[in-house]
């Protein structure tokens, strides 16, 4: 849907209806979302998946409760009813609120902002995608016993905001991914391989991520752990694990709990609880060389936006600094009980949906380290390049990795492959034993999960190689 086919004035009209109801405070999301994806199953191609949505979400607050309406049938008369209905509902519900809600202060703002495409995703022609999947599946089976399943899909999210405090705001942001999972057979046993990329910006993002090459790669690698995997080292070793490993462990372990509604209980009974509380900001959690960022402003990754769903600027937010606890992730609500600003971390999959706390690209900072530099003395340790399995409790404190492509390190070397070694570890545990962090930082792309309805949204998660001392391995 173009920009000026938007209907922005019905956007305003409800925010302008709102207060006349009794509102003391609006806000409204205008979002089109036109989707598709392409799936391939070894060699045969699905059924592609194309979806199209346009409506308003709203909020309101009246007499101290929060109300929320999404609706998709845009006729003037309809809207106004359906929200003359929900202030109705709220006024009634207030009655019964012990606790008024309170949003932190927030300067209006205006603002427009578009992602560029070098090469726009609907110029690129749908047999040319399809045919992009059968490319990468031919290099998939240059290995014997090989499945794999490919899913390349794209969108494009043109959203209008607005809010009773005088904000406008309207974005663009077409986003791009390729997910597969690949399992190769042997011997009667298996390994599998699951990875995500994606990014926001144009078809030129698929050509930097170099697919076709790297799962031939990825293949070989996992013939080679099924066929000389050898056990994981018994004792403490020093362990070097991957961005791709940080970037999992800093999303799970430093991105989750640290988001301020899990803190405060909201998602006890949905995505689970966090073992942080107020009291730890300023705690010392890991060694000096652990700094985590949650950075949504990294032009072209997967979680970027410029502002929130609450029209609050986005900006970098030091979660971990130096090894301490630094900050948590706030929506105006949140900010509002911790009696601060919000750091623009409210987000929602699409207009029906409410925004809550999320994550969008949470990374370790790099230190000055090269990767030769990690390995070369260390006596005896595995490198974890990739992972097939994760679990972690739903206070985020115990977690369990098992690794997929690993390799053993012997005196500064690295050796023979090694056979899912299992890293199982405490939040803290994980963050005191890093001794040292790489030069370098890469992202892999993700669906996080949360919410009730359940709100999956584009991440980055990432980091450099990193080394941690003192690990027992299972």
């Amino acid at each position: 849907m173009d920009k000026d086919m938007m209907d922005k004035d019905l956007a305003d009209s409800v925010v302008k209806k709102a207060q006349e109801l009794g509102a003391s405070y609006a806000e409204v999301r205008l979002e089109s979302f036109d989707a598709s994806a392409f799936l391939m199953k070894n060699d045969t191609p699905e059924i592609s998946d194309f979806q199209k949505s346009y409506g308003i979400g709203a909020r309101f607050l009246v007499n101290g409760a929060m109300g929320f309406m999404a609706i998709n049938d845009l006729k003037k008369a309809v809207v106004m009813k359906r929200l003359e209905e929900t202030i109705k509902t709220i006024k009634a519900s207030s009655r019964l609120l012990k606790t008024p809600i309170k949003l932190a202060s927030e300067a209006p703002a205006k603002h427009e902002w578009v992602v560029p495409q070098k090469q726009k995703l609907q110029d690129v022609d749908p047999k040319d995608k399809m045919e992009y999947l059968f490319d990468v599946r031919k290099a998939i089976k240059g290995v014997d016993r090989t499945q794999s399943f490919l899913q390349l899909f794209e969108s494009m999210s043109k959203k209008y905001y607005t809010n009773s405090e005088g904000s406008m705001i309207y974005s663009e942001t077409p986003r791009v991914g390729l997910f597969y999972l690949l399992t190769v057979t042997g011997n009667g046993d298996s390994e599998q391989r699951m990875l995500e990329h994606g990014a926001s910006g144009g078809w030129e993002n698929v050509k930097k991520w170099n697919t076709i090459y790297n799962v031939g790669q990825e293949v070989r690698a996992l013939k080679a752990v099924l066929e000389k995997g050898k056990a994981a080292p018994k004792g403490d070793v020093k362990l070097v694990l991957s961005p791709e490993l940080v970037g999992i462990l800093v999303h799970e372990c430093c991105g989750h709990p640290t988001e301020a509604d899990r803190i405060m209980g909201r998602e006890a009974a949905q995505a689970g609880e966090s073992f942080l509380t107020k009291d730890w900001l300023g705690r010392k959690i890991g060694s000096e060389a652990v700094t985590v960022v949650e950075d949504p402003t990294i032009e072209g990754s997967y979680g970027f936006y410029n502002y929130d769903d609450e029209g609050v600027k986005a900006r970098r937010r030091f979660l971990i600094k130096d090894g301490k606890i630094n900050d948590f992730l706030h929506n105006r609500q949140t900010a509002a009980l911790m009696g601060i600003k919000s750091n623009g971390a409210a987000r929602s999959v699409n207009y029906s949906f409410e925004p809550i706390v999320r994550m969008a690209n949470t990374i370790m900072l790099p230190g000055k380290h090269s990767f030769q530099e990690l390995i070369e003395d260390v006596k005896l340790g595995v490198y974890m390049k990739s992972f097939t399995e994760w679990n972690i409790d739903d206070r985020r404190w115990n977690q369990r990795y098992v690794g997929c492509e690993s390799y053993l390190i012997e005196n500064g070397e690295i050796k023979t492959p090694v056979r899912r070694p299992v890293l199982e570890i405490t939040t803290p545990g994980f963050y005191e034993r890093v001794e040292a962090c790489g030069n370098d930082v890469k992202f892999v792309a993700g669906e996080c999960g949360k919410g009730e309805p359940m709100q999956g949204l584009p991440v980055w998660m990432g980091g450099p190689h990193i080394r941690l001392n003192n690990v027992r391995l299972g």
